[in-house]
C-alpha cells in the first residue's frame, strides 16, 4: 500500500531521519457492525492528499516541509487483538524516536492501541474525542478490541473528553462522564462548549477523530453516519484553539469509508490531517531540530519511557 511519500512531496521531506512527523496508516476494518470499507480509508485518504495544494493560506505555512514520515502500513488483522497490540508496538516505537505521531484508519478500534501507547509514553495525558458515538462498551461481540469500544480503555486511564456525541446506547450511560461530554444538540445552542472543554483539558493532549463526527451533509463517506454533526470551520476553530492553548502529542483520524462517487469526503479527510498538521507547527521554523524543540519547549510533555524500554 506504501507510495514513496506523503502527497507526493519531495524525497528529501520524506524520509524518517529528516522527518518531525510521521504518519502511519493501518487500513483494518475487521469489526465494523453496518457499512464495511473503513479498510480502504487511508488509501483513499493519501490519494486525495496527492491533489491537495501544500500551501496552507491560514497559517501561511507548508508544513510538509517539517519534514513528513510515510510509514509502512500496519496490515495485522489475524484478531482485534493482534491488530490492537500491533498498533500500540508501532506507535511507540516512534514516540521513542522523538516524532510527532499520527495515525489514518481504518475503523476506530485502532485508537485502542494508540492510545494505550500515548498514554505510557506521557504523563496526565488528556484524550480528546471527535465523535458521533461514545464508543464505551466494555465489551462488544466478544472482543474489547472492537470499534465500539474504542475509548472505553481511555476512560479508566486518562482523562477523556467526548465532544460532538449523539448516539449512545444505553450500557454506555453508567460509564459516560457527562460532565466531560458535550452533546451535539446542547452544542448547537451553547458556543461556551470550546473554552468549557479546554478548561478540562491536562497540559497533554492525544486527539482521535472519528469522521462521522462531522455532519453528512459535509461527510457522507462513513461507516455509521448519524445526522446532526460539527461542519468544516467550527471544526477548525476548535482544534485551532486546542493546539494554541495545548501541547498536542499526536492525533489519528478514523473511518472513512470512501465511496467510488463521493470524492469529497476524502478530499476532507486529508484537508482536515494537514490542517492540524498546519496548526500544530506554525510556530516552528522548518530549521528548528525537532528533538531537541518537542522536548524542551512545551510543559510536562516528555515522554515517560525509559530508552531500555521494550516495544
Amino acid at each position: 500500500m506504501k507510495t514513496n511519500t506523503y502527497a507526493g512531496i519531495p524525497e528529501e521531506f520524506g524520509k524518517l531521519e529528516n522527518a518531525k512527523i510521521v504518519l502511519i496508516p493501518v487500513p483494518y476494518d475487521g469489526t465494523s457492525t453496518w457499512q464495511k470499507g473503513a479498510n480502504k480509508g487511508p488509501e483513499a485518504f493519501l490519494n486525495a492528499s496527492e491533489n491537495m495544494e501544500l500551501y496552507d493560506i491560514e497559517t501561511q505555512t507548508e508544513v510538509y516541509k517539517q519534514g513528513l514520515y510515510l510509514a509502512d502500513a500496519v496490515t495485522e488483522n489475524s484478531s482485534p487483538e493482534a491488530m490492537v497490540d500491533a498498533v500500540h508496538s508501532e506507535t511507540k516505537k516512534f514516540i521513542k524516536k522523538n516524532k510527532f505521531v499520527t495515525l489514518f484508519g481504518g475503523e476506530h478500534s485502532i485508537s485502542i492501541g494508540t492510545i494505550r501507547a500515548f498514554n505510557e509514553c506521557y504523563d496526565s495525558l488528556t484524550v480528546l474525542q471527535l465523535d458521533a458515538h461514545a464508543d464505551l462498551r466494555k465489551e462488544y461481540q466478544g472482543t474489547s478490541c472492537n470499534h465500539a469500544c474504542a475509548v472505553y480503555e481511555a476512560s479508566q486511564t486518562t482523562n477523556l473528553i467526548q465532544v460532538g456525541i449523539r448516539s449512545v446506547d444505553v450500557s454506555e450511560t453508567t460509564v459516560i462522564d457527562k460532565e466531560k461530554t458535550y452533546f451535539a444538540h446542547e452544542m448547537v445552542n451553547d458556543n461556551s462548549w470550546m473554552n468549557a472543554s479546554i478548561d478540562q483539558m491536562t497540559e497533554n493532549v492525544f486527539i482521535t477523530i472519528d469522521l462521522d463526527a462531522f455532519d453528512p451533509s459535509i461527510m457522507p463517506s462513513t461507516g455509521t453516519p448519524e445526522p446532526g454533526g460539527l461542519l468544516w470551520y467550527e471544526t477548525l476553530e476548535y482544534l485551532k484553539q486546542v493546539f494554541k492553548e495545548k501541547n498536542v502529542v499526536g492525533f489519528d483520524i478514523v473511518e472513512l469509508c470512501p465511496k467510488k462517487n463521493d470524492k469529497s469526503s476524502d478530499f476532507l479527510a486529508a484537508k482536515l490531517y494537514y490542517k492540524m498538521l498546519s496548526y500544530k507547527f506554525e510556530d516552528n521554523d522548518i530549521e528548528d531540530d525537532f528533538d531537541n524543540d518537542y522536548q524542551t519547549t512545551t510543559k510536562n510533555n516528555t515522554p515517560k519511557y525509559n530508552e531500555d524500554d521494550d516495544y
